[in-house]
């Protein structure tokens, strides 16, 4: 008897709430406007795309693929595009643009990062679509790795931003996304410490923190702390900022044998 390996669940594919099709529309319309010849495809990801976004809190996240790589002008004007987007459509708190070529998506060194990306987070609504050229993967800490690798320098970058943020700004809000964003990141990310052998792949928040303290047990307080500030109605916390840094160092350290 032949036995297939398990495989982590496609991409969603299921209707985009009705909150967001006239922001789906301008996103596209405007981006085959000023940069149609420059594109190769336009994905979603993330909870609009999964179709279970809050209309004012969630953000829009896109992945562009590109025929070759941006020109200085060519990267300035899809910033600019992206923020006049956001600026138009309050539904969305932000709009984040994360920008590849196909011929790197494509790349056998990146199967394992883009090709994963593309499979199981991206649904293409325009353009050619990449995902069509992998198969479903099974779940492997190799993923986890390509996928997450930078963690470190990445909570280290959003550590520095939020403390900017609050020498800059009184806008609490603004302060809280951010927080919000670092702690999701932080979640996501321990799952560069799972089992190569590990059969279960997360899909939330709850089951990545789950998985984690099934093997680091003795975190929990450290977990429920960045859980708390991952959900919607949080704080601002004096504190968030060097526990995300003693975090940071933490997995660091788990990582260094592993990686040696």
């Amino acid at each position: 008897m032949t036995i297939t390996p398990r495989t982590i669940p496609p991409a969603p594919h299921g209707p985009f709430q009705p909150a967001y099709l006239d922001l789906i529309d301008d996103l596209r319309t405007a981006l085959l406007a000023q940069a149609g010849e420059l594109l190769d495809g336009i994905y979603l990801y993330g909870s609009v795309a999964r179709g279970d976004a809050t209309p004012g809190v969630s953000d829009l996240d896109v992945t562009l693929i590109l025929r070759h790589r941006p020109a200085p002008r060519d990267a300035s004007m899809l910033e600019a595009l992206r923020l006049a987007l956001a600026a138009r459509h309050p539904e969305v708190s932000k709009i984040d643009f994360d920008i590849g070529t196909r011929i790197d998506a494509l790349a056998p060194r990146h199967l394992h990062s883009w090709g994963y990306w593309l499979k199981h987070h991206c649904r293409c609504i325009w353009g050619n679509d990449l995902s069509r050229c992998f198969t479903l993967f099974p779940p492997s800490r190799t993923i986890a790795l390509a996928v997450n690798g930078d963690v470190v320098e990445v909570l280290e970058r959003q550590a520095r931003e939020i403390e900017q943020l609050r020498e800059q700004t009184i806008d609490t809000a603004k302060l809280v996304r951010r927080q919000r964003e670092a702690a999701r990141r932080l979640l996501r990310a321990t799952s560069v410490l799972r089992a190569e052998d590990e059969p279960s792949w997360p899909q939330t928040l709850e089951q990545h923190a789950a998985l984690f303290l099934s093997n680091y047990p003795a975190m929990q307080e450290q977990i429920d702390f960045f859980m708390r500030h991952a959900g919607q109605g949080g704080l601002p916390d004096d504190q968030f900022v060097t526990r995300l840094r003693a975090f940071a160092g933490w997995l660091q350290l788990q990582l260094q044998p592993q990686q040696s």
